[in-house]
């Protein structure tokens, strides 16, 4: 029987190799943006027990720390901002890469249901074959017989 050979089976692999970068490529920018967030509350969560320290102290001490904090918290409230927009942009090119893997996905299925058609709509011609052989050599018996039977 002949070996089934599609034409397209090396856009599959293709396919399929593209695929494994983008879930990659995925896999490293929620790692990156789950640091980026668990940065971003720790950030927000130390800047929150400061002020809470600074509340919970008596006026005049707090004046001064307070004089401190106001100081110091500028930076912080920056370093804040722009770990939220790295976590925005993250965030975004995560959605991209979803969308991008999504659609490579889809493709991929589309031809491997191609491919599952092809095989099977190949194994039946070569059924078909084999069963036209089978029946021309049934005939080509038959008339051999017939012939060598005495009338």
């Amino acid at each position: 029987m002949k070996q089934f050979v599609w034409r397209l089976q090396r856009v599959l692999d293709v396919r399929k190799v593209e695929e494994q970068v983008k879930k990659t490529e995925l896999l490293k920018l929620t790692e990156e943006l789950t640091q980026k967030r668990s940065e971003l509350l720790a950030q927000k969560r130390v800047l929150q027990e400061i002020i809470k320290e600074l509340n919970d102290k008596e006026p005049r001490e707090r004046l001064r720390e307070q004089e401190l904090f106001l100081k110091h918290s500028a930076q912080i409230n920056r370093h804040i901002k722009e770990l939220e927009e790295l976590v925005a942009n993250l965030a975004s090119q995560q959605s991209k890469k979803i969308a991008e893997l999504v659609k490579l996905r889809r493709f991929r299925e589309g031809l491997e249901k191609l491919r599952e058609r092809a095989k099977a709509n190949f194994i039946k011609q070569q059924e078909r074959l084999e069963q036209k052989e089978l029946d021309e050599m049934a005939a080509v018996g038959f008339a051999r017989r017939t012939e060598t039977i005495p009338h």
